[in-house]
């Protein structure tokens, strides 16, 4: 858990924070300016009003900055060249009618979703957006629907893939400092992500793209849709698709296999996520570039113009978590804490409203399921719970740390801005689909708890 830098008076904090929010808000929806510029100054507002020394202000932001980008730089940019190449050569248009012929319209957004689901256990939640994304938008511009009944299902999978089913970062996390079996983690995760997707996914993906169509993103309209006779196969494009995904799930499962001790260091470098990406896209321009007769010319413009969104994209994801590093360094989450660890609920309850509530006010999920999982370690009497109480304690955690991803939140960010939504399209869709996954975490939890 990250010490807070600088320690603000809760109640200036408290009035600080919701202030900068709502002139976040106000400076976005209201006058229009830029969502980078407003980021940033409701990120100074909340430092300055907490009484933050502007010396540890002008650190945290920079800070912010350098460790927003640090774990997502390369993955933005590398699954962009990657959807670029998969949309230009038809291989997203392929693998979109594939699905439709296999699972009818109706049902294809089903199978993104199980994808999310499945590849959310063993990549980061951007890694898979940007792997994947480029699926969904194949389906959108081959069936003219919303791009909510596709893209919805799948970042529910991703979601409740990473909170809730090991070997995912975010469930081995709480798991392990619960000290909670993964056997009995994976048995309680994955009926609990599986009714997660249900609700968040797949129903709330028909209620949402009834009423909600941000149209195609601009890049993606611009390219022309190919032939069905000069499309890759589906069988090309699936296997490039889940070579980062199977070098990334190898690297993960490596660690729990004894005797590989020579090779285990190879698979941990191939299956980190961005070199993972960079041999996706070398086999992407080789198979779907070179193979389907686009010179080394034609291959640089088609990255170069897949490039374009991405600026605007990391600087927008930037802004989110420079306010979320403000609100962290001042020491938002050790306010709310303590203070619902003495209001007597119920101890999964208190579990997910402590994570909630940081997750809401500092924006991070891992932040958020680290530090709840650590007051919760910290409580008289967790350690004598049952394996099965405490498994359900993981669930109500990893749902709260997921639920309520609104304007301090990177990936509210990031997702807003690969559909090209605006902000009350992105609260409307991405929030509610992330608050649906968290409260379903949390009723799971609760109803597990009692049997325990």
């Amino acid at each position: 858990m990250t010490e807070p830098v600088f320690a603000a008076d809760p109640t200036r904090l408290l009035i600080a924070a919701a202030v900068g929010i709502i002139l976040l808000l106000l400076l976005i929806i209201k006058f229009k300016i830029h969502p980078v510029l407003s980021l940033v100054i409701s990120a100074l507002f909340i430092g300055l009003g907490a009484g933050m020394p502007v010396p540890t202000l002008v650190s945290t932001v920079e800070k912010g900055a350098g460790d927003t980008l640090q774990g997502i730089v390369l993955l933005i940019g590398l699954g962009s060249l990657f959807g670029g190449i998969l949309e230009v050569s038809g291989g997203a248009q392929c693998v979109a009618q594939t699905l439709i012929n296999k699972f009818g319209e109706n049902k294809a957004g089903i199978a993104l979703g199980i994808t999310g689901l499945v590849v959310g256990t063993t990549v980061f939640f951007e890694a898979g957006v940007v792997i994947l994304i480029p699926l969904a938008f194949g389906l959108a511009k081959k069936t003219k629907k919303s791009t909510l009944y596709y893209v919805i299902p799948l970042l529910a999978g991703l979601a409740t893939g990473f909170a809730f089913i090991p070997p995912s970062a975010g469930s081995v996390l709480v798991a392990n400092m619960l000290h909670v079996d993964l056997g009995i983690m994976i048995a309680v995760g994955v009926p609990v992500g599986i009714l997660s997707l249900l609700f968040a996914g797949i129903l709330w993906s028909k209620f949402i793209g009834c009423r909600i169509n941000p149209g195609l993103p601009s890049n993606i309209q611009e390219v022309r849709e190919e032939e069905e006779a000069n499309l890759p196969s589906f069988a090309t494009v699936l296997c490039i698709i889940l070579v980062p995904l199977i070098l990334i799930l190898c690297s993960t499962v490596s660690v729990y296999i004894p005797g590989i001790d020579a090779v285990r260091p190879v698979l941990e470098f191939l299956g980190t996520p961005f070199v993972a990406l960079i041999i996706a896209v070398l086999l992407a321009m080789y198979f779907l570039g070179t193979r389907q007769g686009y010179d080394g010319e034609q291959l640089k413009k088609i990255l170069d113009r897949s490039l374009r969104p991405t600026g605007q994209i990391l600087l927008v994801i930037t802004g989110g978590g420079i306010i979320r590093w403000v609100l962290q360094d001042c020491g938002m989450g050790n306010i709310i804490g303590p203070a619902l660890e003495k209001s007597g609920l119920p101890l999964v309850l208190v579990a997910f409203l402590i994570a909630a509530l940081i997750r809401a006010s500092v924006g991070a999920a891992v932040v958020a399921m680290t530090m709840a999982a650590g007051i919760m370690t910290a409580m008289p009497g967790v350690a004598e719970l049952s394996p099965m109480y405490l498994a359900a304690m993981v669930c109500a955690i990893n749902g709260g740390a997921t639920a309520f991803s609104h304007v301090n939140d990177s990936g509210f960010w990031l997702v807003g801005s690969l559909l090209e939504m605006d902000e009350k399209m992105t609260l409307k869709s991405w929030t509610m689909m992330e608050t649906i996954v968290g409260i379903t975490g949390l009723v799971c939890g609760v109803v597990i708890s009692l049997f325990a």
